[in-house]
């Protein structure tokens, strides 16, 4: 008896044993999230994922890179789901695409498919994600998807070194950073020491570099500041100090099998995914490339419609300032003193339109600029497209092209920004603070209006 891996795109992946057929995440789309596109790059065959006859799905956690409507709806509706998500929106939402058995994943509670157990297991971020413990025919199989090992977890992990196969997330990828270019220091590609330790610790027999396996616009400068791994060095540094395990790539579509004493050899890779590369792509970071212009990449999407732009234009004027007012910032937050802040969207034609805010805790005023008689004390740049598509499309930050503080305030206030929190941008916590599913809810819009 023996299971064959397959590797879907991202942290998706399919086992297969004994007719028994469970997807881990599943992503039939690229780009996803709107702008990771897979790498090495990929088509899918959607009529044949239509036809796929899963006996589960689970999934690890409900962001939309690992949780997606526009590809869930491609599978049967009568397959099980099993969701980590403490929040009950989103099952609502796929049952509302007519799925008939849809569960909540309780932690440390094993779940039986056939041959395979799967146990979800706590993450760092319990509120989130997390992990899963996969047995089948005596092999265990630790799947990371992309969160962190908090201690607890990782001495029930422990207990079962050496895992046969681990599925970890190499990549670190500079989601701050490339907000804020000019707040971060250039760092050298590193794995974190916490990650090293804890892989000595589990002594996988096979570790599988797995998760953040996309890249973003061909023409996108995030492709040299986003991803400081390659493959080449992570195999090299975990080489260095585990030298007994294999570190084995497995890309889109391909697949592994492996038998009951640890051994794995090369099967059939999925019929469904064509690949478009025949070369192994690594990762091209470049830690002193400079940033393009926030005027300069808006001129890579198109223009908006009037009626978007409007919608664009009220949002600045006061949904933005009607949304900041019902949120609780701290006295002792940067914003806890009075700032002027100046947020700049650009057109397609690299056209800069600048609102101007003054900001003291919850409260906001829009103010003229010639009225102002404060400091400019924080920027927010970002393409006029991608503000409407985090409006109508709920986008996550990854393709937002947003840029912060990339101008030289006054010394006091530069003094000031250095205990500043970057997620503090009054922008981003509109967007993203006590929201929920916003992405997935514009999925379920454009579903059911297609169907109609």
């Amino acid at each position: 008896m023996s299971l064959q891996v397959s590797r879907i795109l991202h942290a998706g992946y399919i086992f297969e044993s004994e007719g028994f057929k469970i997807a881990f995440d599943p992503l039939f789309e690229s780009p996803f999230s709107r702008n990771c596109f897979a790498f090495p790059p990929v088509q899918f065959k959607i009529n044949e994922i239509q036809k796929l006859q899963l006996s589960a799905v689970f999934i690890s956690h409900y962001h939309d890179d690992h949780c997606s409507l526009e590809s869930l709806v491609l599978l049967d509706r009568a397959t099980p789901l099993f969701v980590f998500c403490i929040h009950e929106e989103l099952f609502s939402m796929i049952r509302e695409l007519g799925f008939t058995h849809v569960h909540s994943l309780q932690l440390n509670r094993t779940i039986d498919i056939g041959p395979f157990k799967i146990t979800p297991r706590r993450a760092l971020d319990a509120d989130v994600d997390s992990l899963f413990h996969i047995q089948v025919h005596g092999i265990n199989i630790l799947n990371v998807v992309d969160s962190w090992i908090g201690p607890e977890t990782f001495s029930l992990l422990q207990e079962h070194a050496p895992w046969d196969l681990v599925l970890w997330p190499f990549q670190t990828m500079r989601e701050l950073e490339v907000i804020a270019p000019t707040r971060f220091p250039s760092a050298p590609p590193e794995i974190p020491i916490e990650w090293l330790e804890q892989l000595q610790l589990l002594k996988p027999n096979i570790l599988v570099p797995s998760s953040c396996q996309f890249q973003m616009e061909p023409w996108s400068w995030y492709n040299k500041k986003f991803f400081p791994i390659s493959y080449e060095f992570f195999e090299k540094t975990v080489q260095s100090i585990l030298p007994a395990t294999r570190v084995l790539r497995i890309d889109p579509s391909q697949s592994y099998e492996i038998n009951q004493s640890g051994e794995i050899t090369g099967a059939c890779s999925l019929e469904w995914i064509i690949s478009l590369s025949s070369a192994d792509l690594d990762y091209d970071y470049e830690a002193d490339f400079d940033p393009p212009a926030t005027a300069q990449i808006a001129r890579n999407f198109p223009a908006l419609e009037q009626t978007q732009l409007q919608r664009v234009t009220d949002y600045c004027n006061s949904g933005l300032l009607e949304k900041y007012r019902s949120l609780e910032i701290p006295a002792d937050s940067y914003f806890g003193k009075r700032r002027l802040w100046k947020l700049s969207l650009f057109d397609h034609l690299g056209t800069e339109t600048a609102f101007y805010y003054s900001i003291f805790q919850s409260t906001i005023a829009k103010v003229a600029e010639s009225e102002s008689k404060e400091t400019l004390a924080w920027t927010t740049e970002i393409p006029t497209a991608r503000l409407f598509g985090a409006l109508e499309s709920g986008e996550s930050l990854t393709s937002l092209y947003l840029r912060i503080n990339s101008e030289t305030f006054s010394p006091e206030t530069e003094a000031e920004l250095s205990d500043a929190d970057i997620l503090e941008d009054p922008l981003l916590q509109c967007l993203y603070s006590c929201v929920f599913g916003s992405y997935q809810r514009a999925q379920l819009k454009r579903i059911l209006k297609s169907s109609l």
